[in-house]
This record gives C-alpha cells, structure tokens and sequence, in this order.
C-alpha cells in the first residue's frame, strides 16, 4: 500500500472475522467473533480494571483510587445538577457508559500499527453507538411509565400549551422524543468516524509526498505529518468531550422521564 501511494480511508472501518470463527453460526444465524467485538471486550475489561484500582478505599488515596473517585465524582455531579437528588441511583450506569465511551474513544487512537497491532474504534459504527443509545433510551422509557404511568404522555404537552394547539404540539414533541436515540447515537458515530477517516487522508497525502521524489512531495509530506499531529491532540480531546456529550445527554433525557419538565 505504501509503495503504491494509496491509502484506502474505509479499510479502517472493516469489520472481520477473527480467531478461525468465519463460519460460528447459531440457529442459521452468522455469528462470528470479530475486531469489533474484541476492542469491545477489551473496552470492557479496561473498564473493570480501572474500577477495580479504585475499590481500596484507602485512607489517604493513592492516584489510582483518586483518578476513580474524580471520575465518580464527576459523573455523580452532572447527574445532581442535571436530575437532582433522584440522579444518584443512576451514577453506576451513567459512569459506565461515560467511561466505557470514553475508553472505546482513546482505545482507538492509540498508535499500536507500529508494532502490527490495528486498533479497532467501534464507535465509528452506528450498529454500536445506536446499541447504546437506544439502551439509555429504553431506561428512559421504563422509569418514565413506572413512575407517571399515562401521565408520563403529559411530556408531550408542554404546560400553558393552548388547547386547540395540543394536537399538533403533541405529535411535533413525540416526533422529536423518538428521534432522540437515532441523534444521540449518530452523533458520537460521525464524530469519531470523521476524524479517523480525516487522519487516514492525511496518511495518504504523507505516503504519497514521499513518493512523488524531489520537489514539491516532501513538503506535502511534512505539512501533512505536522497537521496530523495536531489532528492526533484534537482527536483526544474530542474522544472525551463525546463520551461527556454522551452522558449529558442520557441524564438530561433521564431527567425528563424523573421529573416530566
């Protein structure tokens, strides 16, 4: 590929059967173990792993317990100020999304191909992304009808609504409540699909720069380089304000299913 001067930007996006399990099938259904769901479990295991670092409950914290114990804090601040007193019984699932996100996000950008290792960011799928996001939906949905019943309906009606306008307002405001899942979960998905795609271009403009000899090649080359180191320092910090975006969200949706705004 290098020799070539070509760079493929989608090849990174490739979903593939790994450890011999192209042909798994359970009920007729084609089931392999892919890259997808390996950088999924290895997200996961990330996760545990930090958490666990974080279950000494030591007197005088060490960096490790206190990097956990910010994180919680965090989370447990964002649900108070965006639920109330109500949000706390969610700081377990919300912190496990934010950070599962957020570990999927960073996974993704760690420089691993100079030793072979591709790493794969599987919230550059929408399969995954809207997975989650209809999740926090769904948890919407069940607090919303177990604690109002049909009152939850009333969100839809927003107060002082005249009544010759409920009809349309109705339908305008469940329109947009249903389309929050596909939102939610196609944000985080173009962002982190736009950036990889952004960097793998900017590769193929280095290869090439180095190929097209003396001249104008090598300063392409260079140029290209320096921006995508910048890119590199913009892609981190888009892989955290995402997964916050993310969390935000799902508390500010939640907060509508707790106290019906």
């Amino acid at each position: 590929m290098a020799e070539q001067g070509k760079v493929d930007p989608m090849h990174q996006f490739t979903i593939e059967p790994m450890f011999g399990t192209d042909h798994w099938q359970i009920a007729g259904y084609h089931i392999p173990f892919t890259n997808s769901a390996l950088w999924m479990a290895i997200a996961t295991l990330a996760l545990l792993v930090f958490v666990a670092g974080g279950m000494k409950r030591q007197l005088v914290p060490g960096r490790w317990q206190m990097a956990v114990e910010s994180m919680t804090g965090f989370v447990d601040g964002l649900l108070a100020a965006n639920i109330g007193p109500a949000g706390k019984k969610y700081v377990p699932y919300v912190f496990s999304l934010f950070m599962f996100i957020l570990f999927a996000n960073v996974l993704g950008l760690l420089p691993l191909g100079i030793v072979g290792v591709h790493p794969f960011t599987f919230t550059s799928h929408f399969t995954a992304t809207g997975v989650l996001a209809i999740l926090s939906f769904a948890i919407v949905l069940i607090v919303g009808f177990w604690k109002h019943k049909l009152h939850f309906f009333s969100l839809f009606v927003p107060h002082g609504t005249p009544v010759v306008m409920i009809p349309l307002i109705f339908c305008i405001e469940l329109v947009s409540f249903l389309v929050r899942p596909f939102s939610l979960g196609l944000r985080l998905f173009v962002a982190m699909m736009a950036g990889h795609v952004l960097l793998e271009v900017l590769s193929g403009f280095v290869i090439s720069g180095l190929n097209a000899g003396l001249g104008i090649g090598p300063v392409v080359s260079i140029l290209s380089f320096l921006l995508m180191v910048a890119i590199c320092a913009l892609e981190i910090l888009v892989a955290g304000i995402q997964a916050y975006v993310f969390a935000l969200l799902t508390s500010l949706y939640i907060n509508d299913a707790e106290n019906l705004h």
